[in-house]
């Protein structure tokens, strides 16, 4: 039993925040340097952080600059300080991120704490339920707490915030807010939730009590429905052990769901 929330925001294309979508574009980038044997010091593990500044419009968000650019990535013995750094900048920061998004005020903290050598397990000890915000909206919406991780399909901390989400994806791209919170509840043994709640920062038109009508009418958040009208009985969970488990358009939950309204 507990609590999940499933978020949306229309300042993307994919509906999810810009800090955690270029953070995830940041990593991927490296692993595929690193891959391609173009960059061959990188080594697999690495840690980005976007900081963004946003004007606010209405309860709709708007991203207008990147303010700060965190990476961390392991490395061989036996390249320099500064050669990473220039390197990142030129062949992962200005590959990634838009243009538009940087200025010369941008900051940039690349290898902050300088060598990095060691590191993955050997670095750390277990991973698993440790990142529950880079799973998810890097901080925005909410987070009940439940990890992904280790946790098939018939568990709620997983099933229903991937619902969550798809209910809050599709009322965003249906035109209904620009921007949603989804919060749904569950106890053991009942299938129904205990509840659902809307927060839509005030960008829609409708009421919530309109908007959870639409819901209600739309979508069976019964875990059982949910892994039905998801199939999340397919061995599709590899892929989301790393660049999070939103705003990928493989996935089931990110397809939009035509609501009838």
């Amino acid at each position: 039993q507990g609590l999940m929330f499933g978020y949306a925001t229309d300042e993307t294309e994919e509906c999810m925040p810009l800090t955690i979508i270029l953070a995830h574009k940041l990593n991927a980038r490296l692993a595929e340097l690193r891959r391609s044997g173009e960059l061959p010091w990188l080594r697999p593990d690495s840690k980005t952080q976007v900081t963004v500044q946003y004007i606010q419009e209405n309860g709709a968000v708007i991203p207008v600059r990147v303010h700060t650019i965190v990476i961390s990535v392991q490395h061989d013995e036996t390249i320099s300080l500064e050669n990473m750094r220039t390197t990142l900048k030129d062949r992962v920061i200005q590959v990634v991120v838009p243009a538009k998004y940087l200025d010369e005020k941008t900051i940039y903290h690349l290898q902050p704490s300088g060598r990095f050598v060691i590191g993955g397990p050997q670095g750390d000890a277990g991973v698993t339920g440790r990142k529950i915000i880079v799973d998810t909206y890097g901080g925005w919406g909410a987070h009940g707490g439940g990890a992904f991780s280790g946790k098939d399909y018939t568990k709620v901390d997983r099933s229903a915030a991937y619902a969550a989400r798809w209910v809050a994806k599709s009322l965003v791209k249906a035109g209904l807010c620009r921007r949603v919170l989804v919060q749904v509840s569950y106890a053991i043994g009942v299938a129904h939730p205990l509840s659902i709640s809307l927060f839509t920062y005030g960008t829609s038109q409708k009421t919530e009590k309109d908007l959870l009508d639409i819901v209600h009418k739309n979508f069976d958040l019964r875990p059982g429905v949910i892994v039905r009208d998801l199939d999340l009985k397919k061995p599709i969970y590899q892929k989301t052990a790393c660049y999070g488990h939103f705003g990928r358009n493989e996935f089931s939950w990110e397809v939009p769901k035509k609501l009838v309204f």
